[in-house]
């Protein structure tokens, strides 16, 4: 059984009114308990509105989302158990800080979720330990934080709350180049040590290609591919076409193959690149 799953889902903004806008254009698939999945797509395809419906905050216009087999809308008084199985970080998620020091913002979610005060502080600061937020800070402000150890916190307070299910959408927004590779990495070493779901919404393919097991592309409205990353990433010519590149390596790569050297053209990462030419530059070998 599918731990998440779309069944012929639509969703409409502004139905009935002369503002009807399809967002999510009959999409059904399904994702499976562990899988770190990449979601892309052009501006205005979808994705946002799509990943929303996974956790009920938006409720599809027709169709069915299922968590664990369960419908998730056929209880609807119960919607909010399902948004702590399965946690939405927002884009810029700093924005909703609010409590007085960064522990009890972090634990703000497992005291809602009915857990005592000692449970809550003890899922917190673990939480805290997954995004690499030092001890020191959290008896502080989260308004003193940086940029990125408030996106940290923000991220920790949805960790804290043990979701089946984390959905992160664009959480490297804004982000120097430092900030966005340290919290990636951490996302990554949460999902191989939880063995939680992870889907990650970026237009950076470079990041998306570092995780991800499986990519969901979403072209207006509809799921344009869901395949494993390095099959989609092969398919260069088709995601242009609807706006997209594949990563800056991985077109060196198939550049490279093009011309006849013999290299994998679906290297994804600098570190693949870096394993496939080294013993060419030592062997000066061609195909």
């Amino acid at each position: 059984m599918a731990l998440l799953e779309l069944r012929d889902v639509t969703y409409i903004y502004g139905d009935n009114t002369p503002f009807r806008s399809v967002a999510v254009d009959h999409v059904s698939l399904s994702i499976e308990e562990g899988e770190y999945i990449g979601v892309i797509g052009h501006t205005g395809s979808g994705k946002s509105t799509l990943i929303q419906q996974f956790n009920g905050l938006l409720r599809p216009t027709s169709g069915q989302v299922l968590l664990r087999g369960k419908d998730i809308w056929a209880e609807p008084k119960k919607i909010r158990s399902v948004r702590f199985a399965v946690g939405m970080v927002f884009q810029y998620p700093e924005h909703q800080l609010f409590e007085e020091t960064v522990l009890r913002d972090i634990a703000f979610g497992p005291k809602n979720m009915g857990l005592s005060e000692q449970e809550a502080e003890e899922r917190a600061r673990a939480a805290a330990g997954f995004v690499g937020l030092r001890e020191e800070l959290l008896e502080k402000s989260p308004f003193e934080l940086s940029g990125g150890e408030k996106r940290r916190v923000a991220i920790a307070g949805v960790i804290a709350m043990d979701p089946d299910v984390l959905i992160l959408d664009e959480p490297t927004a804004g982000l120097d180049p430092s900030g966005r590779n340290l919290l990636l990495n951490q996302i990554e070493k949460y999902h191989q040590e939880r063995k939680n779901t992870v889907l990650l919404v970026s237009h950076s393919m470079e990041d998306i290609a570092k995780a991800a097991d499986r990519l969901l592309v979403m072209n207006h409205g509809k799921v344009e591919l869901f395949e494993d990353t390095k099959s989609v990433f092969l398919k260069e010519e088709q995601l242009e076409k609807i706006g997209l590149r594949v990563p800056q390596i991985t077109k060196i790569m198939r550049s490279l193959y093009d011309r006849g050297i013999p290299v994998d053209p679906g290297a994804l990462t600098v570190d693949e690149a870096i394993d496939a030419l080294v013993p060419l530059l030592k062997g000066g070998e061609r195909r």
